[in-house]
């Protein structure tokens, strides 16, 4: 026998929907990783070559390439090409609302 809900004071239900938030998931997923984080927060200052973003994260820069290639695939970064430069710089104008809470949560204080 169904028991009936109590009657709450709720605002309205947001939007959304399963399918969306796995998605979502899926980029937060690739987001999830320090190496990325650190691309993510210099992207935000500017734009850098694979061969820059991979010193500064001391990592080789195929492996680089490897983070920038996921985090294009979920629209976070674009690329362009000047002469032999390639130059990565952020798609996805949301980051920055991640990164400042994540900056404020993580790295204030340090």
């Amino acid at each position: 026998m169904p028991t009936k809900s109590k009657q709450v004071n709720r605002k309205p239900k947001p939007a959304g929907d399963v399918q969306a938030f796995a998605e979502a998931a899926e980029c937060l997923k690739t987001l999830a990783h320090p190496v990325r984080l650190r691309m993510v927060q210099l992207l935000l200052h500017g734009r850098y070559t694979v061969g820059e973003l991979a010193e500064d994260c001391g990592v080789p820069d195929n492996v680089a390439s490897e983070h920038l290639r996921l985090m294009q695939r979920c629209g976070f970064f674009t690329s362009e090409r000047e002469g032999r430069w390639v130059f990565y710089r952020v798609a996805e104008p949301h980051l920055e609302d991640l990164m400042s809470c994540v900056e404020g949560r993580f790295l204030s204080g340090r």
